[in-house]
């Protein structure tokens, strides 16, 4: 198996760090590559192409039907994206196709999966700490850990492992394959709540953990439930390699995905991470106040963006409770 064609269905901050690694191969002409995009999206990345640590790019730019029966199909959407986007994905997949999805969470790929069948499916992450900024999309090459994936079960070096790994060598993609990429997309699920969350209903730098008790007393709660969830679900955390207990490299003034989106004035990703665990745990009968507690917080926090409390002085009096 030789990848000769990657679609990239979302051109966010994660899909941007796919299209940046594979541009030189795309301009060597040895590898198509495009971006999936209708509608008015579609006709702002013609015009204006993907900034990228200050470089503009212009990828191809394909409806589903263009890019139907690509080798590789990266899925790098925003959580609430991926429900609208089923049906693209379905047009896009032929009998060939794989897909990865570097979506966060821990079901994407059941979602996914259930829409194309399993078998297409390539476990995968991404670790990189990018951000946007007036300019476009920044990341640091050199310290983001990149891409892992891998099989669910044996053969582990699969045809199609060895295929992503051909593509991805010799470009400035980090990546790892690993024989447990279900511990390994936990693990990052684990970092991703403890380490998003609490930062985002603070408003502060990643420094707070280090620096207040209160936040990492928060954190540590939110990780045990966590925990636990996975050890009912026979998901051995210790089995992820040493590199995934932390993320990439930050200063301390790194705001997270969750804290980006609120700082934009957008809609976050919460029900993936605290409204996922808050399921998983009624269904197995495990306690979950610590994300309870949590997803509420950022849900209001969403509503206050969304200026639900914009309160002026000819609002009706209430009294006080």
């Amino acid at each position: 198996m030789k990848i000769q064609s990657v679609a990239i269905l979302g051109a966010g901050a994660v899909g941007c760090y796919v299209l940046w690694g594979l541009a030189d191969k795309a301009a060597a002409n040895t590898l198509q590559l495009g971006v999936v995009a209708e509608g008015s999206r579609a006709e702002r990345l013609r015009q204006n192409g993907c900034t990228i640590n200050g470089q503009v790019y212009h990828p191809q730019v394909w409806t589903p039907q263009q890019a139907h029966g690509v080798d590789l199909l990266i899925v790098a959407l925003k959580y609430g994206a991926l429900p609208g986007a089923l049906d693209s994905i379905r047009t896009i997949v032929s009998e060939r196709t794989v897909v990865m999805s570097l979506m966060n969470g821990v079901d994407s790929e059941e979602l996914i999966a259930a829409q194309i069948g399993a078998a297409h499916v390539l476990p995968a992450l991404i670790k990189v700490a990018s951000h946007r900024t007036e300019d476009g999309v920044r990341f640091d090459p050199e310290t983001t850990i990149g891409i892992i994936y891998g099989e669910l079960t044996a053969p582990f070096d699969s045809d199609r492992v060895q295929a992503v790994r051909a593509l991805f060598a010799d470009t400035g993609i980090h990546f790892c394959v690993t024989e447990h990429i279900r511990e390994e997309i936990w693990s990052k699920f684990r970092l991703n709540v403890c380490n998003n969350l609490p930062q985002a209903i603070l408003g502060a730098g990643v420094g707070c953990y280090s620096d207040s008790a209160h936040i990492k007393a928060i954190s540590d709660g939110l990780r045990r439930e966590l925990e636990a969830i996975a050890a009912a679900k026979g998901i051995d955390l210790s089995k992820a390699a040493a590199a995934s207990t932390h993320g990439s490299t930050v200063p301390p003034t790194a705001r997270y995905s969750t804290l980006q989106d609120l700082d934009a004035g957008r809609h976050t990703e919460i029900d993936m991470f605290s409204g996922a665990l808050m399921r998983m745990g009624r269904e197995l009968g495990i306690p979950t106040p610590y994300n309870e507690y949590t997803y509420h917080m950022i849900k209001a926090l969403e509503e206050k963006n969304d200026g639900l409390f914009d309160y002026t002085a000819t609002d009706a009096v209430t009294c006080s409770r």
